[in-house]
């Protein structure tokens, strides 16, 4: 059984021993730190909830309405719901925060409470901090039996998430109806069978071939939308001559693609493909990850905008983005996100705008793609002993490559011209993960390879 206690929420299996997995008393004592730092943060005393389709879902969900009743909270409940539109409804509700029930790729056994704050964006490393601090000494009182919150159950948040969409003024759905898509949708039986047909049919797309899109929680294969995992969706979208295939993964924040012909889009592409859409209709700057493709950095600079790395997370994304002022960012697991609907991944949005980039792009999909940088991204990792200092070890590699551009902010990234490698430490594990990127698979194998060696003849392991 495992629990993960991080700045932006809790996640965790379903079962066993409380402190070992996600328990009911996990579920609530999490719970009412949050509602205890969200009043406390705000004088609000609302929060707003939604749930993905996972089988524990309505379980941990009652958990979390009683506990925030509880605390003297009312509670908005959207029910099967997405990440991004509880991130919508947190601020159209003018709540003091928002939990969304979703372990987001994780296999059925997961669960988790992820924490939106006010704005309806995921709480900062510092807010984080607080939170996990107040649950470890259960610094939080219970409200009195006159003071108990109550519940609103409202399901009108689908349609108000789409109609945002639609309005955005470069989604264009006159050119996406005339396209005449046929698209295939794997939604892996969580709540994007409910949301991405319904935002495809608002779009105007009449032929939309369903698969897995019942959401019950059965997930038919490992949730992640990773190519491994899409092999029936590409299987379908030759069967059914579709134009595309969308997969997203279980609370509809992740968005990756197939092309006609079957291959992958490439996860890292959908970032990349959106943004170069924006940017020829409104120039400016973009941010993604450090291991995100350099493709983005690519297509920015030939639009005349200027491209930005973050820390790996979407909290450190956005952070950058508001700084830099950027038009378009996200990170390289399909996550785009779209400030001027909001600061939060959404593959609805990521949709919209794909598919109006492609019906005036006039041409397949696996075209589109070929349009763009091709690039190849490896991953690795080193597994090291506990008492290693891996801090020293990375400022002994990044004393190696001084001479080459070289980033800190999150572990450490060295480019070499139009190729990098990105070491990052395991916040639980003594790993360093290694991410390396080339024109070509082999190079990128060939670059991973050469830093760890670098490791080994630092450590002197043979």
């Amino acid at each position: 059984m495992t629990l993960i206690k991080s700045i932006s929420g809790i996640r965790g299996t379903i079962g066993g021993k409380a402190g070992d997995g996600l328990t009911p008393p996990d579920v609530v004592k999490f719970t009412a730190a949050f509602a205890a730092w969200a009043l406390q943060k705000t004088g609000i005393q609302k929060i707003v909830i939604g749930r993905d389709a996972r089988l524990s879902g309505t379980m941990v969900n009652n958990l979390v309405v009683g506990t925030l009743q509880g605390m003297g909270m009312d509670v908005v409940d959207l029910g099967l719901s997405t990440t991004p539109t509880v991130e919508i409804a947190v601020p159209a509700e003018q709540a003091a925060g928002g939990i969304i029930l979703t372990a987001s790729h994780n296999p059925k056994q997961w669960n988790a409470l992820k924490l939106l704050n006010a704005t309806g964006e995921f709480v900062s490393e510092q807010d984080g901090k607080q939170i996990l601090e107040m649950a470890d000494a259960a610094d939080f009182k219970y409200a009195e039996v006159n003071q108990l919150g109550k519940v609103v159950y409202d399901d009108t948040y689908l349609q108000k998430h789409i109609d945002q969409i639609l309005a955005l003024p470069l989604v264009d759905v006159e050119a996406i109806a005339k396209a005449d898509f046929k698209v295939v949708v794997d939604a892996v039986n969580s709540t994007g069978g409910i949301f991405v047909p319904t935002l495809l049919k608002a779009l105007g797309v009449k032929t939309i071939h369903p698969l897995y899109c019942e959401p019950d929680g059965q997930f038919p294969h490992n949730p992640e939308p990773l190519p491994e995992n899409l092999a029936e969706l590409s299987k379908q979208v030759l069967h059914k001559k579709a134009n595309l295939g969308i997969a997203v993964d279980p609370d509809v924040d992740r968005l990756c693609f197939v092309c006609e012909d079957g291959n992958m889009f490439g996860e890292e592409y959908t970032l990349v493909a959106v943004a170069d859409y924006i940017l020829k209709h409104n120039k400016g700057n973009t941010v993604s990850n450090l291991s995100s493709t350099r493709a983005l950095r690519d297509v920015t600079e030939k639009a005349g905008g200027e491209y930005h790395a973050a820390a790996v997370g979407e909290v450190n994304v956005v952070t950058k983005m508001k700084e830099v002022n950027a038009v378009i960012g996200g990170e390289g697991n399909g996550g785009v996100i779209y400030p001027e609907l909001h600061y939060g991944r959404d593959a609805l949005v990521g949709i919209a705008l794909f598919l109006t980039h492609l019906a005036k792009f006039g041409k397949s999909a696996s075209v589109l793609r070929s349009s763009y940088p091709n690039y190849f991204i490896s991953k690795n990792k080193i597994t090291l002993t506990p008492e290693m200092d891996i801090d020293l070890l990375l400022r002994k590699v990044e004393e190696k490559y001084k001479k080459q551009p070289h980033s800190t902010i999150d572990g450490l990234k060295i480019e070499f011209d139009k190729e990098w490698v990105h070491l990052r430490r395991s916040n639980t594990e003594p790993i360093i993960r290694i991410y390396s990127e080339g024109n070509s698979e082999t190079v990128a194998n060939n670059l991973a390879n050469k830093i760890i060696a670098d490791i080994k003849e630092i450590l002197q392991i043979n």
